[in-house]
């Protein structure tokens, strides 16, 4: 059974940047019918931000953001500011006071809730550890063993679906340094829960030597503790994905399968530059025995 924080999270996901665009849509109609009023300048200015990320995202894929937003923060704290006081220089709105006070609350929870993960400690992911056997499968639903790729370095990058822009992001920048990666030789292994048409879709637009990989079911994603429970937005599921997915991590193992670097975000929208691990591999391939920490 699902837990009610997880599906919470899914819904919130949705709804919130929604709620958003729909509340700009209205202060723009309010300054079109009735023009410059103050509790109208303070739902525009709170609302804008949250869309411009979110649009943004999508429009223009980037792999990382800092972590509190700052400037987005910044714009919203002065909109919900001017909000309240509106109620002290002119006759206010409830509701659009209201809605910026919500969108603010709003904001604050997909900051400090929704893009944390807690608890992610990860015992089996500890650099110096043998990564652990596993299964995959690959685009035509043929077991890919863990194993397969010992004998040279390798990147097991777990990402949340094609649907997730800053993972496909990510993605296009490490295939940005594919020729780097090939003359060190490493194995780049990139597994996704999501169904195995769109794994599909997605080594086809990028045609490298890359291993595009599916977790059925989340199957090495639980094994290993990396699995999110309703980690989709709610409604994605008419595109093929399932709720559940995993949590956006980079584990690098040697050619002997031990853990030389991982990623364990906690924050969703924080990845790796890919110059931090190429660094890392490059001085494994100069120490062939990697001291156990």
């Amino acid at each position: 059974m699902k837990s009610p924080e997880s599906i919470i999270r899914s819904l919130f996901i949705s709804v919130f940047p929604f709620t958003a665009l729909l509340v700009l849509a209205y202060s723009i109609f309010q300054f079109y019918a009735l023009g410059f009023y103050w509790s109208a300048s303070g739902m525009l200015l709170t609302a804008a931000p949250i869309v411009l990320l979110f649009a943004g995202l999508f429009i223009k894929p980037r792999a990382r953001t800092t972590a509190n937003l700052k400037y987005y923060s910044l714009a919203i704290t002065i909109g919900v500011l001017i909000s309240f006081i509106s109620l002290l220089i002119t006759k206010a709105s409830p509701l659009e006071i209201a809605l910026s006070i919500i969108l603010g609350i709003g904001w604050i929870s997909y900051l400090k809730w929704y893009s944390v993960y807690k608890n992610r400690t990860n015992e089996g992911l500890k650099v110096g550890n043998q990564l652990a056997e596993f299964q995959l499968e690959n685009s035509e639903k043929e077991k890919i063993s863990a194993a397969s790729f010992l004998g040279s370095p390798s990147i097991f990058l777990f990402y949340r679906g094609n649907w997730c822009p800053l993972c496909m992001a990510q993605i296009k920048e490490i295939t940005s340094h594919y020729a780097a990666l090939d003359k060190l030789g490493v194995q780049t292994v990139l597994i996704s829960p999501q169904p195995h048409r769109l794994t599909k879709s997605l080594a086809v637009k990028y045609n490298l030597n890359f291993h595009f990989l599916v977790d059925h079911k989340n199957k090495v994603a639980k094994q290993l503790g990396i699995f999110a429970e309703n980690g989709i937005p709610a409604g994605f599921q008419v595109l093929g994905y399932d709720s559940d997915t995993v949590m956006p991590t980079l584990v690098i193992t040697n050619k002997e399968g031990k853990i030389i670097f991982a990623d364990l975000t906690d924050n969703y929208r924080l990845r790796p530059e890919p110059e931090v691990f190429l660094e890392i591999i490059r001085n494994s391939t100069q120490q062939p025995h990697l001291p156990n920490s």
